[in-house]
């Protein structure tokens, strides 16, 4: 159902693109293409483009607002942080008016969005012209172009083409440079694309640009350590947050007159040559496209719910075998074992034995048996509630039935006795070769449940599971609506309205930009 044929995007024309060889200051590069997408002129992102960039930002911030409406540790404590330092003429933070210095606003916001790790992400697959260093990383990085159209008194409709910009630079970058490869986290990339828009929508030069992207190469690199060990901690979701909070901060000084290394990526002392030898040049060429409908984030990816990415194709082969056979679920309690095979990294990120036990929400959203367990747990509880063993009557009724939510972590989901039951009947198994090798294409997964009657049911490969950019078969929109009002009703008495302002931002004239976020926050009980 789900493995539909791959289809390779045709090499972008040379009309649409920019491309900044390996043999030159690719700094000043990104600074001078910066500013020139800022401007606009001719030609410009296609509408499908614009479509896709609402569609994920509408899903960052409902995200975020449900995480500050539970009390969410980071989330609450940069958001305080950032009220306590007031800004005449700075940004806002969500469910205030209030002006704060915008750099506080973008760690306060970032940080929200990625509490849940159920925003969109990208994998740096670009096949047409080879670059497939497959680093992923995600749709955090809104709140930079927010800001900065608040600060500017710019409209929606430039803080929409911010967006876009900041995507296409650090998605690209994404497809040309693995930083995972090398324990370096991936919020690199974004940090950098944070600093280029910052500034080009506020008026820097390419040089103040470049002089900020040295900065934060020189200055703030950061390891994957905070995403390794048993329980992961608050660095984990707002390492984004964190990084582009310097960066911004870097764009601001450079604005002022400081001076920053030149040239970052030929530096020979710089992280990207130290990793990658060469012998004077960058190590990669970088593709830009200004027009068109060929933008980074067209390839990028939804969460439909709240799951680690690489753990999408678990779930849809585990809705896959429950939409076939339907009486799996009145049969679970003869379920001998659920084998899941997988790729690598996923099988790296959350296979992770120390994952078999999570303690904490951080870590219970990468533990693939986790995930999995307690998706299965919820139909297995749906089927026998409706009195007729079945739960919904399409794919795409079954995501939404049984998405899984901030309160699937929670402090007692962690320890419920039927998930711990069906997560000691899991096995995780690196799939090898043939599944390595599929990725980042796809999502390369298959589930296979073995019932104690020697019955065993599978789901074949899955590729391109609902939410891929590549998938053809889920009623996308109808599926993030329902994850918009799930995540909104936590957030708010009535999400209609924030939900039709977010999707209608380019339309926002300046002062209603300025009011974006102004909504009144529901306090619920936190879950930890």
């Amino acid at each position: 159902m789900t493995v539909v044929a791959p289809t390779t995007p045709a090499a972008p024309s040379a009309s649409t693109t920019v491309t900044l060889p390996r043999s030159t200051n690719q700094a000043l590069g990104i600074g001078e293409f910066a500013v020139r997408f800022m401007a606009g002129g001719s030609g410009g992102p296609g509408d499908a483009v614009r479509r896709q960039t609402i569609r994920f930002f509408a899903d960052s911030v409902l995200c975020g607002l449900s995480a500050l409406a539970l009390r969410t540790n980071a989330p609450t404590l940069l958001r305080s942080e950032a009220l306590g330092i007031p800004d005449a003429s700075g940004a806002t933070v969500f469910g205030s008016p209030a002006r704060v210095l915008p750099e506080k606003a973008i760690v306060a916001n970032a940080a929200a969005v990625r509490e849940w790790d159920s925003n969109g992400t990208n994998f740096g697959y670009r096949p047409a012209l080879g670059h497939t260093a497959g680093e992923f990383g995600h749709n955090d990085f809104y709140a930079v172009p927010i800001a900065a159209a608040q600060v500017g008194g710019l409209d929606g409709a430039a803080a929409l083409r911010g967006m876009i910009l900041l995507d296409e630079i650090r998605g690209r970058l994404a497809e040309v440079f693995s930083l995972k490869t090398y324990r370096i986290d991936h919020v690199v990339h974004g940090a950098i694309a944070s600093a280029a828009t910052y500034g080009a929508m506020l008026g820097a030069t390419p040089e103040q640009i470049e002089s900020a992207i040295g900065m934060f190469v020189a200055h703030h690199i950061p390891w994957r350590a905070i995403r390794a060990g048993k329980q992961l901690s608050d660095s984990k979701g707002a390492s984004a947050a964190i990084s582009t909070e310097a960066a911004v901060l870097g764009m601001k000084r450079s604005m002022r007159g400081f001076l920053g290394p030149r040239d970052i990526f030929r530096n020979p002392e710089s992280m990207f040559r130290q990793f990658v030898r060469t012998t004077g040049d960058s190590p990669f060429d970088l593709v830009l496209s200004h027009s068109g409908d060929d933008f980074a984030v067209m390839g990028m990816h939804f969460k439909l719910g709240l799951y680690e990415h690489q753990s999408a194709g678990a779930l849809q082969g585990l809705l896959n075998l429950i939409e076939a056979h339907p009486d799996l679920l009145t049969a679970a309690d003869r379920i001998d074992r659920i084998e899941i095979l997988a790729y690598e990294p996923a099988f790296g990120i959350i296979g992770d034995p120390a994952k078999k036990d999570p303690r904490t929400r951080q870590s219970a959203d990468h533990s693939m048996a986790y995930i999995v367990a307690t998706l299965l747990r919820k139909a297995i509880e749906r089927a026998a509630a409706s009195g007729t063993g079945t739960i919904a009557p399409s794919n795409d009724a079954l995501w939404k039935a049984l998405m899984l939510d901030p309160f699937d972590y929670g402090p007692e989901a962690i320890v419920h006795p039927s998930t711990r039951a069906l997560m000691a009947r899991i096995e995780f198994r690196h799939g090898g070769a043939e599944y390595d090798a599929r990725y980042p294409d796809g999502i390369p997964t298959s589930l296979r449940v073995r019932m104690n009657d020697g019955r065993t049911f599978d789901s074949g490969l899955v590729m391109y599971p609902a939410g891929h950019a590549r998938n053809t078969t889920a009623d996308l929109d109808g599926i993030l609506a329902h994850k918009f009002d799930l995540l909104g009703r936590i957030a708010l008495a009535d999400p209609g309205p924030i939900t039709r302002r977010l999707t209608g931002i380019g339309a926002l004239s300046a002062d209603e930009l300025r009011g974006l976020f102004d909504v009144p926050l529901l306090d619920r009980a936190p879950l930890e």
